[in-house]
């Protein structure tokens, strides 16, 4: 049986960047442009030449992929000819291989927002499409609100669409622009398209997530004849974000129902580069990483239940629906003092470490139950219990030994009169029987403060000899902190969840009534877990 081409086009360059808090430098864009390329997208489509100055700075040296460079844009305006049109001219002039241009397809937006006929859009869309055929551009068209303006109208939204095929346009993307479309009415009105006369070949989906529905509806779509999906990586988008393409990529890969019908751009080989490249994604716009993401996530694979952990020794298909190895994730069995000693040896083997000892895991699991009555908790904190279990099994090199530490937050006056906070740690450590002081502060490039925390952070890894080089690539992502008892014995838990270049997720648990020296505890733990994964000698 021979498999039919799906067609996968990001716009996390462009969509991705309407996301609330987002806004990509060029250079940004350039990095995520070759993680995506590296996975094996098909179009990436990279923003609106000449609506902002980081976009035409990216256009006027893009990076060279294997994928087709998209430049976005809208068709010609009323009252000039394409050929005439400076906006469309702009979009034309980045010389990409694809160009995807938006217009309306909703009687009410063209009479509402763009205050033209109905005639005149018509032409818009069809004379902007023959002038990009003209010039021998790959053309999309993104047929924004057609869902919605098709159950309003759908005579004139088929007429739209239909003018932007007739005149030579490659994709027509249906766009769920305001993300209220069900899955079931997006397959329906699909079929209605492609009744129409337009080729599934030819149909692309394009959704919102406002209902939760995008990923669905994308599929939907497929299922019903569309051989394009847009989207972006970790669901970036405006509002609830769009279709999650780390979401959809996996499903189609590895899902029965649509890999036997289908190919695409991503191969297997490829596919264990998705959880790096949505960490990675995160990393860059400093975001702290989704636990709960589909196949991606650090809970994805997560196995709490004694019963669901001893199962997932004896075969992990009972209790996972594919194995997260092959999209670059691992698996968890996260540890409390509710844990078995099925949960403990299956993460032990996970950790490499084998026990010969039968007294050492009951004595492991006392350690965990005593430290939780203490206000610990391994359920989020892997890398401190795979650290304590270490400990106990003699496993675990000495490093370095910390001699003191001290932080201070002082207010000051900035460049611009205000008044504002500095943080300054510093930290005196033993290497190889040599003393070192180190001392930081936690201003941004901004000259904003950030923190304590991550003062501390970069004092105790600035100096630690053999070891500093190794520690280059790792930072702190989040901060949590919980007061586990209160009033005059209050005792404050900090997680803090680290990352490295690798890709790698990882989380440390500190407990003390005073919250630096419980974050300095969990520091300490990230430094060690990280150290031991890139196997350092003491």
């Amino acid at each position: 049986m021979t498999k039919e081409r799906l067609s996968l086009f990001d716009t996390t360059l462009r969509d991705g960047n309407q996301t609330q808090g987002v806004q990509f430098s060029a250079s940004e864009k350039v990095q995520i442009a070759q993680i995506l390329d590296q996975i094996g997208l098909d179009y990436i489509e990279a923003g609106w030449p000449g609506a902002n100055p980081t976009d035409t700075e990216f256009f006027a040296q893009p990076p060279v992929t294997k994928a087709k460079m998209t430049a976005f844009g809208m068709t010609k305006r009323a009252g000039r000819s394409a050929e005439n049109d400076d906006v469309l001219a702009v979009v034309m002039n980045a010389n990409t291989a694809a160009v995807c241009l938006v217009g309306k397809t909703h009687d009410f937006h063209v009479k509402t927002a763009l205050g033209i006929s109905l005639e005149e859009n018509i032409e818009n869309i069809s004379q902007s499409f023959k002038h990009i055929a003209a010039n021998n551009r790959e053309a999309i068209f993104d047929a924004e609100h057609f869902f919605d303006g098709y159950k309003a109208n759908p005579d004139y939204a088929l007429q739209a669409i239909h003018a932007a095929f007739d005149a030579g346009t490659r994709w027509i993307a249906l766009c769920d622009t305001n993300g209220g479309t069900l899955p079931s009415e997006i397959s329906d009105i699909v079929q209605q398209v492609i009744a129409s006369g337009i080729p599934g070949s030819h149909v692309a989906i394009h959704t919102h997530n406002d209902t939760e529905n995008a990923v669905a509806g994308s599929l939907a779509a497929i299922d019903a004849g569309a051989r394009q999906v847009q989207g972006t990586l970790n669901g970036l988008g405006e509002r609830c974000g769009n279709a999650n393409l780390t979401s959809i990529i996996p499903t189609l890969l590895l899902k029965q129902r649509y890999r036997e019908r289908f190919e695409c751009g991503v191969s297997e080989e490829n596919l264990h580069l998705l959880t790096l490249a949505s960490r990675k994604l995160d990393d860059i716009l400093n975001r702290v990483p989704n636990k709960h993401a589909a196949y991606v996530g650090a809970s994805a694979f997560a196995h709490k239940s004694g019963l669901h952990a001893s199962a997932i020794l004896k075969d992990p298909s009972t209790y996972e629906h594919v194995d997260p190895a092959l999209v670059g994730n691992t698996r968890i069995v996260p540890m409390s003092n509710q844990a078995g000693q099925s949960n403990l040896r299956k993460r032990l083997t996970e950790m490499g470490v084998e026990v010969s000892d039968k007294t050492a895991l009951p004595r492991i699991l006392e350690r965990i139950k005593q430290a939780e009555e203490q206000g610990y908790s391994y359920d989020t904190a892997q890398a401190s219990f795979e650290l304590l279990a270490r400990d106990e099994l003699g496993l675990i090199p000495n490093f370095f030994e910390v001699k003191r530490y001290k932080v201070t937050v002082e207010r000051r006056k900035n460049k611009y009169n205000q008044m504002v906070s500095l943080s300054e740690a510093m930290v005196v450590v033993k290497v190889g029987g040599k003393k070192m002081l180190s001392v930081s502060e936690s201003m941004d490039a901004d000259g904003s403060d950030r923190g304590p925390v991550n003062a501390l952070s970069k004092a105790l890894a600035k100096d630690l000899g053999p070891y500093s080089a190794i520690l280059e690539d790792m930072h702190l992502v989040d901060f949590k902190v919980r007061i586990t008892q209160g009033g005059t014995e209050a005792v404050t838990r900090v997680i803090i969840d680290s990352a490295d270049g690798a890709g790698r997720l990882w989380s440390t648990v500190g407990v003390s009534p005073n919250i630096v020296d419980a974050s300095f505890e969990a520091l300490l733990d990230a430094i060690n877990w990280k150290l031991i994964q890139e196997g350092a000698k003491a």
